[in-house]
């Protein structure tokens, strides 16, 4: 086994554009042969666009691209500048007088982060294609990252800046890949020593302090945690699977949500996750979705470590 990065995934190009000044973003991620996929939702207040398309009793078989935005439901619109881009080049489920690409999407709230009268458009989405590319992956304040924070269930003023993240491995032939924004209402874990990472701060605002503490004590109180929330990712392999599988490789991730998420999937969050296959290489499904599960927990890790200091929010680096 070996440590690679997401863009050496064969077929697969990423793209990111973002509004600094704004707090929000979109990332891409285009697969123009196709890729067998599946999706996961399992936290309580998801925003997703073709989700029931990717049921395995459903029609079509692979999909072309991935829309990850932030913007909330506002976000999804970023998916169609996606679809102009691939049907220019051809790209899609041939209906004879065009081709229609098919574009999942899924969408984190940052309407607080900056100006919330700036969203991912259609515009923003043609521009992270144009930007796409099969090199070097940002990771960080970019894309759907841009405006993704942690720890927010006693307001902004004790959260902390996130970002998006990518991690990969390989294992022979097998190549298994993730990138996700960490958009969490909780906090952020490291699984492999414990550490808190980032999240709800202490109120002299110097260290990680706990969510899962605060909800448990609060337990009764009326008010709304709800202060815009939903970590949402993909993860991508060369395994040959079937839709069915590609589903259940979602589900076996959100093992690595679970593994750094503190909570994960609260009625508060939407969380996640796309699962890619674009089958070029025979594998066992459940060493893919351990080694899923893996890259999906060093992803979120990356997402918080590569975070900087934005909109008045501390990050990783200040603590």
């Amino acid at each position: 086994m070996r440590q690679i990065v997401f863009s050496d995934l064969e077929g697969i190009r990423v793209g990111h554009a973002q509004n600094l000044e704004a707090g929000t973003g979109c990332s891409v991620i285009i697969c123009e042969k196709g890729a067998t996929a599946g999706v996961d939702v399992r936290g309580g207040a998801p925003g997703t666009r073709e989700s029931d398309l990717l049921d395995p009793v459903n029609l079509v078989e692979r999909i072309h691209a991935v829309v990850l935005a932030g913007g909330s439901a506002f976000g999804l619109d970023a998916a169609s500048g996606v679809m102009q881009y691939l049907e220019e080049r051809r790209v899609g489920f041939d209906v004879q007088v065009t081709r229609v690409p098919i574009v999942c999407a899924a969408v984190l709230f940052d309407l607080t982060v900056g100006d919330h009268r700036v969203r991912p458009d259609k515009a923003m989405g043609y521009r992270a294609c144009v930007n796409a590319t099969d090199g070097e992956c940002r990771q960080g304040c970019v894309g759907a990252g841009t405006g993704a924070t942690v720890g927010k269930i006693l307001g902004p003023g004790r959260a902390m800046k996130s970002g998006l993240g990518t991690d990969a491995i390989q294992v022979g032939d097998l190549k298994v890949g993730a990138l996700v924004a960490v958009n969490c209402l909780g906090d952020v874990v490291d699984p492999e020593n414990g550490q808190k990472l980032a999240g709800l701060l202490t109120e002299d605002l110097s260290a990680v302090a706990d969510t899962e503490a605060v909800m448990i004590e609060s337990h009764g109180a009326s008010k709304n945690p709800f202060a815009g929330n939903t970590t949402i990712g993909i993860v991508a392999t060369n395994a040959t699977l079937s839709k069915a599988q590609a589903k259940k490789l979602a589900s076996m991730s959100h093992n690595g949500y679970a593994r750094t998420l503190r909570p994960a999937h609260s009625m508060f969050d939407g969380d996640t996750i796309y699962a890619l296959a674009t089958g070029h290489v025979a594998a066992d499904l459940s060493l893919v979705g351990l080694l899923a599960a893996r890259v999906m927990a060093r992803a979120v890790v990356s997402a918080v470590k590569n975070a900087r200091p934005l909109f008045g929010f501390k990050s990783f680096s200040d603590l």
